[in-house]
């Protein structure tokens, strides 16, 4: 038996049922689509556009939502507001490749939306549910939509790292050793896993484990709240003879396998990338960056960092988040007192994947490097 993410004891097939129901949970948590999006409230100041928004703008592959948002607004999380989704479509917040965005104008609000011939007349009434002029057929490969950021980037954190309790470990099988006595092994090799509960056939994933999440409580003491988990290879189970199962090795991602590795079932989720940034959350306050990923020191554009907030505090894929530096502390050259600067906003940052306290969170925009520690907050809505 086996404990997983809140300490709930699975054997070896509720164990794999709990990965992947939370690989759904992840899925549904990304997907926010809605295709019926309530219009903004007439209280509220419509999105500012940039002093140098384009008029047209032709979509090209490699460009994310992020970076064609932030070409019209001053804050791109703010894009659904002004989106003319097309209602007579099955995915009406799709973009394409060579599609043409036309800046519009409803209400006195702007409007943007795919150009299909009949320019901003045509926009604003499919927007308004009034359907095309003529049917129209095109047939469009899923990947080749516009995603919301570059799928690389965070393609290691959402396919092959995970953050769970440390008291899920106990009695999780783990790599005993190689066929040859190898210290480090790859695809193509065998190993050997130590542990009940692995069944021939199966495909399972083994786990390197990583540095842990280490915070002090209020008496000073250390504790570790969350253990993450990186995929270095995925197996099969070809033989198994008390509790020693036999592995053939057939992927490896950037590691190589180790003895003392965990081996963990693995699931096959499609997990989508159209989703929407939003501003809209009820996290709890207080958060912080508590790891840079990948890095020694500091996160820029495109990293990813660790947030101390999880699905337990309210987070959810897609929420967008202000980061704020820590001010410095100076000396006051007339009354010689230490007075602490103002803290700076320096970034923006998008969670893509949350665990139950702990979310990773993808670097939109930064000024300055994000330093762990570095606090985070809902950014404002209203403009300027």
């Amino acid at each position: 038996m086996i404990k997983f993410f809140n300490g709930t004891k699975f054997n070896a097939t509720g164990f794999k049922k709990q990965v992947l129901a939370m690989a759904l949970c992840v899925s549904a948590g990304v997907a926010i689509v809605d295709v019926a999006h309530a219009a903004p409230s007439p209280n509220q100041n419509p999105p500012s556009l940039k002093a140098n928004a384009p008029h047209v703008y032709v979509v090209k592959r490699g460009d994310t939502l992020w970076d064609i948002s932030g070409r019209f607004l001053s804050k791109p999380w703010r894009w659904r507001e002004i989106w003319a989704s097309n209602r007579h479509v099955k995915n009406p917040h799709w973009i394409y490749p060579g599609d043409k965005l036309l800046l519009c104008t409803l209400n006195g609000r702007p409007l943007i939306g795919v150009d299909e011939g009949d320019g901003c007349e045509g926009i604003i009434r499919r927007h308004q549910g009034g359907g095309s002029i003529r049917p129209q057929v095109r047939v469009e490969s899923i990947g080749n939509t516009i995603p919301v950021i570059s799928g690389a980037d965070i393609k290691p954190w959402l396919e092959h790292s995970i953050i769970i309790s440390p008291e899920s470990l106990v009695g999780v099988p783990y790599i005993l050793g190689a066929a040859d006595n190898r210290m480090i092994t790859g695809a193509g090799q065998t190993v050997y896993a130590r542990g009940n509960g692995l069944n021939v056939g199966q495909r399972y994933g083994v786990y390197r484990q990583a540095e842990p999440y280490l915070f002090v409580d209020a008496n000073g003491k250390k504790y570790n709240a969350g253990q993450e988990l990186t995929e270095v290879a995925s197996a099969v189970a070809v033989a198994g003879e008390n509790d020693v199962t036999t592995l053939e090795l057939t992927d490896s991602y950037n590691a190589e396998v180790r003895n003392g590795d965990y081996v963990l079932p693995v699931y096959d989720a499609s997990l989508p990338t159209i989703f929407y940034p939003t501003a809209k959350n009820e996290v709890l306050t207080g958060g912080k960056v508590v790891r840079v990923q990948g890095s020694i020191g500091t996160a820029a554009v495109h990293g990813v960092v660790t947030l101390d907030r999880g699905s337990q505090d309210g987070a959810k894929a897609g929420q967008v988040f202000s980061v704020y530096q820590q001010g410095e502390l100076v000396r006051d050259p007339k009354t010689k007192e230490t007075v602490k600067l103002p803290n700076q906003n320096v970034a923006t940052v998008m969670i893509f994947k949350t665990f139950d306290r702990f979310s990773y969170a993808y670097v939109l925009d930064s000024a300055l490097p994000i330093k762990v520690g570095a606090a985070i907050q809902t950014p404002a809505i209203a403009e300027d």
